[in-house]
Protein backbone atom coordinates (compact mmCIF):
# COMPACT_ATOMS: atom_id res chain seq x y z
CA UNK A 1 0.00 0.00 0.00
CA UNK A 2 1.19 3.46 -0.51
CA UNK A 3 2.53 6.07 2.41
CA UNK A 4 1.24 9.74 2.82
CA UNK A 5 2.60 12.23 0.67
CA UNK A 6 5.65 13.97 1.45
CA UNK A 7 3.47 17.00 2.40
CA UNK A 8 1.93 15.05 5.24
CA UNK A 9 2.92 15.23 8.84
CA UNK A 10 3.39 11.37 8.72
CA UNK A 11 6.29 9.70 10.02
CA UNK A 12 6.43 6.67 7.34
CA UNK A 13 7.65 3.20 7.96
CA UNK A 14 7.88 1.21 5.34
CA UNK A 15 5.23 0.65 2.89
CA UNK A 16 2.40 0.34 6.13
CA UNK A 17 3.22 3.55 8.51
CA UNK A 18 3.12 2.36 12.38
CA UNK A 19 0.99 5.08 13.33
CA UNK A 20 -1.28 7.30 10.92
CA UNK A 21 -2.43 10.37 12.29
CA UNK A 22 -5.26 12.56 10.94
CA UNK A 23 -3.91 14.63 8.06
CA UNK A 24 -4.47 18.26 7.44
CA UNK A 25 -6.12 18.89 4.16
CA UNK A 26 -8.62 16.29 2.05
CA UNK A 27 -5.84 16.40 -1.37
CA UNK A 28 -3.41 14.86 0.69
CA UNK A 29 -6.17 11.83 1.08
CA UNK A 30 -6.45 11.91 -2.28
CA UNK A 31 -2.76 11.74 -3.15
CA UNK A 32 -2.50 9.37 -1.61
CA UNK A 33 -5.50 7.54 -3.24
CA UNK A 34 -4.61 8.54 -6.81
CA UNK A 35 -0.80 7.02 -6.47
CA UNK A 36 -1.87 3.83 -5.41
CA UNK A 37 -4.44 3.22 -7.79
CA UNK A 38 -7.78 3.96 -6.00
CA UNK A 39 -11.17 4.99 -7.18
CA UNK A 40 -12.77 6.06 -4.14
CA UNK A 41 -11.83 7.81 -0.83
CA UNK A 42 -14.42 7.57 2.01
CA UNK A 43 -13.22 9.73 5.18
CA UNK A 44 -16.14 8.87 7.52
CA UNK A 45 -17.12 9.48 11.06
CA UNK A 46 -16.14 6.22 13.61
CA UNK A 47 -13.63 4.41 11.29
CA UNK A 48 -9.96 5.16 9.61
CA UNK A 49 -9.66 6.36 6.44
CA UNK A 50 -10.73 3.92 4.05
CA UNK A 51 -10.33 3.17 -0.13
CA UNK A 52 -11.72 1.66 -3.06
CA UNK A 53 -9.07 0.13 -5.06
CA UNK A 54 -9.85 -2.57 -7.27
CA UNK A 55 -13.11 -2.60 -6.36
CA UNK A 56 -12.78 -3.56 -2.65
CA UNK A 57 -13.26 -1.58 0.12
CA UNK A 58 -10.70 -1.26 3.04
CA UNK A 59 -8.97 1.14 5.63
CA UNK A 60 -6.18 2.92 3.51
CA UNK A 61 -3.76 2.39 6.55
CA UNK A 62 -4.44 -0.49 9.26
CA UNK A 63 -2.80 1.47 11.88
CA UNK A 64 -4.76 5.68 11.17
CA UNK A 65 -6.29 7.15 13.98
CA UNK A 66 -10.38 6.80 13.56
CA UNK A 67 -11.93 9.70 13.01
CA UNK A 68 -14.00 11.98 14.85
CA UNK A 69 -16.92 14.29 14.45
CA UNK A 70 -14.41 17.11 14.61
CA UNK A 71 -11.77 15.62 12.17
CA UNK A 72 -14.35 15.27 9.42
CA UNK A 73 -15.87 18.34 9.94
CA UNK A 74 -12.49 19.90 9.87
CA UNK A 75 -11.90 18.17 6.91
CA UNK A 76 -14.59 19.41 5.03
CA UNK A 77 -14.48 22.90 5.73
CA UNK A 78 -10.85 22.79 5.10
CA UNK A 79 -11.74 22.44 1.08
CA UNK A 80 -15.58 23.86 0.42
CA UNK A 81 -15.81 27.36 -0.34
CA UNK A 82 -18.50 30.09 0.42
CA UNK A 83 -21.23 28.92 -1.14
CA UNK A 84 -20.92 24.94 -1.18
CA UNK A 85 -20.69 25.47 2.72
CA UNK A 86 -24.02 27.74 2.75
CA UNK A 87 -25.65 24.70 0.49
CA UNK A 88 -24.36 21.76 3.13
CA UNK A 89 -26.19 24.40 5.65
CA UNK A 90 -29.43 24.78 4.09
CA UNK A 91 -29.53 21.03 2.38
CA UNK A 92 -27.78 18.64 4.07
CA UNK A 93 -25.72 17.25 1.38
CA UNK A 94 -23.70 18.69 -1.39
CA UNK A 95 -21.74 16.96 -4.82
CA UNK A 96 -19.78 19.38 -7.10
CA UNK A 97 -16.57 18.41 -9.23
CA UNK A 98 -13.21 19.44 -6.96
CA UNK A 99 -10.24 20.36 -8.36
CA UNK A 100 -6.32 20.44 -7.02
CA UNK A 101 -3.38 20.17 -8.02
CA UNK A 102 -2.96 16.70 -8.62
CA UNK A 103 -6.44 16.31 -10.53
CA UNK A 104 -9.62 16.39 -10.42
CA UNK A 105 -12.44 14.23 -8.28
CA UNK A 106 -16.57 14.13 -7.55
CA UNK A 107 -16.72 15.16 -4.20
CA UNK A 108 -19.94 14.34 -1.97
CA UNK A 109 -20.57 15.40 1.53
CA UNK A 110 -23.16 14.75 3.74
CA UNK A 111 -24.41 15.72 7.02
CA UNK A 112 -25.96 12.68 8.65
CA UNK A 113 -26.38 11.65 12.36
CA UNK A 114 -22.79 11.17 13.92
CA UNK A 115 -21.38 14.47 11.60
CA UNK A 116 -19.81 14.60 7.97
CA UNK A 117 -19.03 12.15 6.20
CA UNK A 118 -16.74 12.62 2.78
CA UNK A 119 -16.57 10.48 -0.03
CA UNK A 120 -14.88 11.56 -3.23
CA UNK A 121 -14.18 9.57 -6.78
CA UNK A 122 -11.00 9.70 -8.80
CA UNK A 123 -11.51 10.58 -11.65
CA UNK A 124 -8.69 9.36 -14.02
CA UNK A 125 -8.46 13.02 -16.20
CA UNK A 126 -6.61 11.68 -18.95
CA UNK A 127 -9.43 10.03 -21.70
CA UNK A 128 -8.97 6.19 -22.51
CA UNK A 129 -9.43 4.98 -26.17
CA UNK A 130 -11.78 2.31 -26.87
CA UNK A 131 -8.83 0.37 -27.88
CA UNK A 132 -6.68 1.11 -24.42
CA UNK A 133 -9.81 0.23 -22.58
CA UNK A 134 -9.88 -3.75 -24.52
CA UNK A 135 -13.72 -2.50 -25.90
CA UNK A 136 -15.06 -5.18 -28.74
CA UNK A 137 -14.04 -3.64 -31.95
CA UNK A 138 -17.86 -3.97 -32.91
CA UNK A 139 -18.69 -0.60 -30.05
CA UNK A 140 -17.00 1.72 -32.70
CA UNK A 141 -19.49 0.97 -35.44
CA UNK A 142 -22.21 2.45 -32.47
CA UNK A 143 -20.36 5.92 -33.00
CA UNK A 144 -20.87 6.48 -36.59
CA UNK A 145 -24.47 6.39 -36.54
CA UNK A 146 -25.71 9.84 -37.42
CA UNK A 147 -28.76 9.67 -35.44
CA UNK A 148 -30.11 7.31 -32.71
CA UNK A 149 -30.01 6.42 -28.99
CA UNK A 150 -26.78 4.51 -27.77
CA UNK A 151 -27.07 3.33 -24.45
CA UNK A 152 -24.36 2.00 -21.40
CA UNK A 153 -25.57 0.62 -18.48
CA UNK A 154 -24.22 -0.60 -14.82
CA UNK A 155 -24.54 -0.35 -11.61
CA UNK A 156 -21.98 2.24 -9.16
CA UNK A 157 -18.46 1.87 -9.79
CA UNK A 158 -18.60 -0.46 -13.20
CA UNK A 159 -17.26 1.96 -15.50
CA UNK A 160 -20.23 3.43 -17.35
CA UNK A 161 -18.45 7.08 -17.30
CA UNK A 162 -15.45 5.74 -18.52
CA UNK A 163 -17.05 3.69 -21.20
CA UNK A 164 -18.82 6.29 -22.27
CA UNK A 165 -16.37 8.83 -22.73
CA UNK A 166 -14.28 6.68 -24.73
CA UNK A 167 -17.20 6.58 -26.73
CA UNK A 168 -17.39 10.58 -27.20
CA UNK A 169 -13.41 10.60 -27.73
CA UNK A 170 -13.65 7.85 -30.72
CA UNK A 171 -16.34 10.47 -32.23
CA UNK A 172 -14.20 13.36 -31.57
CA UNK A 173 -11.31 11.31 -32.94
CA UNK A 174 -13.22 10.02 -36.36
CA UNK A 175 -15.60 12.64 -36.77
CA UNK A 176 -16.21 16.58 -37.64
CA UNK A 177 -19.79 17.31 -35.99
CA UNK A 178 -20.42 19.15 -33.09
CA UNK A 179 -20.42 17.33 -29.84
CA UNK A 180 -22.68 18.32 -26.54
CA UNK A 181 -21.91 15.98 -23.28
CA UNK A 182 -24.03 16.70 -19.82
CA UNK A 183 -22.42 15.73 -16.95
CA UNK A 184 -23.24 15.73 -13.45
CA UNK A 185 -20.56 16.32 -12.27
CA UNK A 186 -18.23 17.26 -15.46
CA UNK A 187 -15.78 14.33 -15.19
CA UNK A 188 -13.38 13.67 -18.41
CA UNK A 189 -12.03 16.67 -19.91
CA UNK A 190 -12.53 16.72 -23.83
CA UNK A 191 -10.00 18.53 -26.19
CA UNK A 192 -11.12 19.19 -29.69
CA UNK A 193 -9.63 16.73 -32.09
CA UNK A 194 -12.12 16.44 -35.38
CA UNK A 195 -14.93 17.78 -33.19
CA UNK A 196 -16.03 20.96 -31.49
CA UNK A 197 -16.83 19.51 -27.83
CA UNK A 198 -18.82 21.65 -25.29
CA UNK A 199 -19.34 20.10 -21.86
CA UNK A 200 -22.07 21.63 -19.68
CA UNK A 201 -22.12 20.77 -15.92
CA UNK A 202 -25.90 19.88 -14.03
CA UNK A 203 -26.18 22.51 -11.10
CA UNK A 204 -23.43 24.54 -12.48
CA UNK A 205 -24.18 25.69 -15.95
CA UNK A 206 -27.75 24.25 -16.08
CA UNK A 207 -30.41 23.50 -13.37
CA UNK A 208 -31.20 19.94 -14.63
CA UNK A 209 -30.69 17.17 -17.23
CA UNK A 210 -33.65 17.69 -18.86
CA UNK A 211 -33.46 21.60 -18.92
CA UNK A 212 -29.90 21.10 -20.42
CA UNK A 213 -31.08 18.42 -23.04
CA UNK A 214 -33.85 21.31 -24.25
CA UNK A 215 -31.62 24.06 -24.59
CA UNK A 216 -28.80 21.81 -26.24
CA UNK A 217 -31.54 20.61 -28.46
CA UNK A 218 -31.17 24.52 -29.83
CA UNK A 219 -27.19 24.51 -30.30
CA UNK A 220 -27.19 22.53 -33.50
CA UNK A 221 -25.80 19.44 -31.78
CA UNK A 222 -24.99 16.14 -34.10
CA UNK A 223 -24.02 14.27 -30.72
CA UNK A 224 -25.57 14.95 -27.36
CA UNK A 225 -23.70 12.85 -24.47
CA UNK A 226 -26.26 12.81 -21.23
CA UNK A 227 -24.37 11.75 -17.90
CA UNK A 228 -27.53 10.30 -16.25
CA UNK A 229 -30.91 9.68 -18.38
CA UNK A 230 -32.57 9.48 -14.68
CA UNK A 231 -36.41 10.73 -14.78
CA UNK A 232 -39.42 10.99 -17.55
CA UNK A 233 -38.48 14.42 -18.76
CA UNK A 234 -35.05 13.66 -19.56
CA UNK A 235 -35.28 10.03 -21.42
CA UNK A 236 -38.61 11.32 -23.11
CA UNK A 237 -36.43 14.77 -24.44
CA UNK A 238 -33.55 11.82 -25.05
CA UNK A 239 -35.68 9.72 -27.29
CA UNK A 240 -37.03 12.94 -29.09
CA UNK A 241 -33.46 13.77 -30.15
CA UNK A 242 -32.23 10.82 -31.38
CA UNK A 243 -35.32 10.66 -33.71
CA UNK A 244 -34.44 14.25 -35.10
CA UNK A 245 -31.11 13.77 -36.58
CA UNK A 246 -29.03 13.50 -33.21
CA UNK A 247 -27.04 10.48 -31.98
CA UNK A 248 -27.54 10.59 -27.90
CA UNK A 249 -25.31 8.83 -25.76
CA UNK A 250 -26.58 8.05 -22.40
CA UNK A 251 -26.72 5.85 -19.16
CA UNK A 252 -28.74 4.27 -17.06
CA UNK A 253 -28.37 2.03 -13.50
CA UNK A 254 -29.23 -1.11 -15.36
CA UNK A 255 -27.94 -4.29 -15.08
CA UNK A 256 -28.45 -6.12 -18.88
CA UNK A 257 -30.37 -5.00 -22.00
CA UNK A 258 -33.69 -6.60 -20.88
CA UNK A 259 -33.65 -4.59 -17.67
CA UNK A 260 -32.57 -1.08 -19.45
CA UNK A 261 -35.34 -1.43 -21.73
CA UNK A 262 -38.19 -2.34 -19.24
CA UNK A 263 -36.62 0.56 -17.12
CA UNK A 264 -36.89 3.13 -20.27
CA UNK A 265 -40.81 2.39 -20.97
CA UNK A 266 -42.12 1.90 -17.55
CA UNK A 267 -40.96 5.53 -16.99
CA UNK A 268 -43.96 6.72 -19.38
CA UNK A 269 -47.71 6.81 -18.18
CA UNK A 270 -49.13 3.28 -19.31
CA UNK A 271 -51.52 5.20 -22.21
CA UNK A 272 -47.51 6.54 -23.66
CA UNK A 273 -45.76 2.97 -23.52
CA UNK A 274 -46.84 1.76 -27.04
CA UNK A 275 -45.86 5.08 -28.87
CA UNK A 276 -43.08 4.75 -26.77
CA UNK A 277 -41.96 1.36 -27.57
CA UNK A 278 -42.27 2.12 -31.69
CA UNK A 279 -40.07 4.91 -31.07
CA UNK A 280 -37.37 3.05 -29.15
CA UNK A 281 -37.62 0.09 -31.48
CA UNK A 282 -37.10 2.41 -34.31
CA UNK A 283 -33.88 5.16 -32.95
CA UNK A 284 -32.13 2.49 -30.35
CA UNK A 285 -29.21 1.50 -32.27
CA UNK A 286 -27.40 -0.21 -29.09
CA UNK A 287 -27.21 -1.64 -25.15
CA UNK A 288 -23.94 -1.78 -23.65
CA UNK A 289 -24.05 -3.23 -19.68
CA UNK A 290 -20.81 -3.76 -17.77
CA UNK A 291 -19.66 -4.88 -14.44
CA UNK A 292 -16.11 -4.65 -13.59
CA UNK A 293 -15.12 -7.90 -11.42
CA UNK A 294 -11.99 -8.33 -9.32
CA UNK A 295 -9.41 -10.21 -10.89
CA UNK A 296 -8.34 -13.55 -8.96
CA UNK A 297 -5.00 -12.34 -8.68
CA UNK A 298 -5.37 -9.23 -7.04
CA UNK A 299 -4.26 -6.81 -9.51
CA UNK A 300 -7.47 -4.76 -10.87
CA UNK A 301 -10.88 -5.41 -12.45
CA UNK A 302 -11.78 -7.30 -15.35
CA UNK A 303 -14.78 -5.94 -17.57
CA UNK A 304 -17.76 -8.36 -18.24
CA UNK A 305 -19.36 -6.67 -20.88
CA UNK A 306 -23.14 -7.58 -22.55
CA UNK A 307 -23.77 -6.14 -26.08
CA UNK A 308 -26.98 -5.91 -27.69
CA UNK A 309 -27.26 -4.22 -31.28
CA UNK A 310 -30.50 -3.11 -32.75
CA UNK A 311 -31.67 -6.11 -34.90
CA UNK A 312 -35.23 -6.48 -36.78
CA UNK A 313 -35.77 -9.05 -34.76
CA UNK A 314 -34.87 -6.46 -31.55
CA UNK A 315 -37.30 -3.60 -32.54
CA UNK A 316 -40.01 -6.37 -33.38
CA UNK A 317 -39.59 -7.46 -29.17
CA UNK A 318 -39.57 -4.08 -28.35
CA UNK A 319 -42.85 -3.33 -30.33
CA UNK A 320 -44.40 -6.34 -29.16
CA UNK A 321 -43.23 -5.51 -24.98
CA UNK A 322 -41.89 -8.83 -24.92
CA UNK A 323 -38.03 -7.92 -23.79
CA UNK A 324 -38.10 -11.70 -22.00
CA UNK A 325 -37.26 -12.72 -25.21
CA UNK A 326 -33.90 -10.65 -24.96
CA UNK A 327 -31.41 -13.06 -24.23
CA UNK A 328 -32.27 -15.85 -26.90
CA UNK A 329 -31.75 -13.18 -29.28
CA UNK A 330 -28.48 -12.18 -28.27
CA UNK A 331 -27.78 -15.24 -28.12
CA UNK A 332 -28.20 -16.46 -31.30
CA UNK A 333 -26.48 -12.68 -32.72
CA UNK A 334 -23.13 -13.51 -32.02
CA UNK A 335 -22.18 -12.90 -35.75
CA UNK A 336 -24.02 -9.41 -35.26
CA UNK A 337 -21.28 -8.81 -32.86
CA UNK A 338 -23.75 -9.35 -29.64
CA UNK A 339 -22.76 -10.88 -26.66
CA UNK A 340 -24.55 -12.12 -23.15
CA UNK A 341 -23.00 -11.09 -19.91
CA UNK A 342 -23.08 -14.56 -18.68
CA UNK A 343 -20.92 -15.51 -21.95
CA UNK A 344 -18.57 -12.51 -21.07
CA UNK A 345 -18.43 -13.78 -17.74
CA UNK A 346 -17.53 -17.79 -18.92
CA UNK A 347 -14.85 -16.11 -20.90
CA UNK A 348 -13.00 -14.18 -17.81
CA UNK A 349 -13.48 -17.84 -15.82
CA UNK A 350 -11.97 -19.83 -18.63
CA UNK A 351 -9.37 -17.68 -19.06
CA UNK A 352 -8.23 -17.80 -15.58
CA UNK A 353 -8.70 -13.89 -14.75
CA UNK A 354 -11.64 -14.35 -12.25
CA UNK A 355 -13.09 -16.51 -9.73
CA UNK A 356 -15.61 -19.05 -10.21
CA UNK A 357 -17.03 -17.46 -7.05
CA UNK A 358 -17.10 -14.52 -8.85
CA UNK A 359 -18.11 -15.79 -12.44
CA UNK A 360 -21.37 -17.44 -10.30
CA UNK A 361 -22.38 -14.74 -8.10
CA UNK A 362 -22.26 -11.49 -10.95
CA UNK A 363 -24.22 -14.02 -13.23
CA UNK A 364 -28.02 -14.50 -14.87
CA UNK A 365 -28.12 -17.96 -14.88
CA UNK A 366 -26.53 -19.58 -11.39
CA UNK A 367 -26.94 -22.99 -12.34
CA UNK A 368 -25.53 -23.21 -15.93
CA UNK A 369 -22.78 -20.72 -14.39
CA UNK A 370 -22.08 -23.34 -11.89
CA UNK A 371 -22.17 -26.37 -14.04
CA UNK A 372 -19.48 -24.13 -16.66
CA UNK A 373 -17.34 -23.50 -13.82
CA UNK A 374 -17.68 -27.32 -12.48
CA UNK A 375 -18.71 -26.61 -9.37
CA UNK A 376 -21.75 -29.10 -9.38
Amino acid sequence: MSSPPESSNVEVVSEQPSAVHVLGHVDQYLAVGKESGASDIHLSVGVRPTWRRFGTLEPIWLQADVLNAADTERLTMGFLNDAQKQLLAERGDVDFAYSNADGRSRASVVRHRLGYDLVFRIIQTNVRTMDELGLPQQLKLLTQYQNGLVLVTGSVGSGKSTTLAALVEEVNSTRHDHVITLEDPIEYLFAPKGCQVNQREVHTHTESFGTALRGALREDPDVIMVGEMRDLETISLAITASETGHLVLGTLHTGNAARTLDRVLDVFPVDQREQIRIMVSESLRGIVSQQLVPRMDGSGRALAIEILMNTPAVANVIREAKTFMLPGIIQTGKKLGMKLMDDSLAELFRAGLISADEAVARSEQKQQMKQLCGML
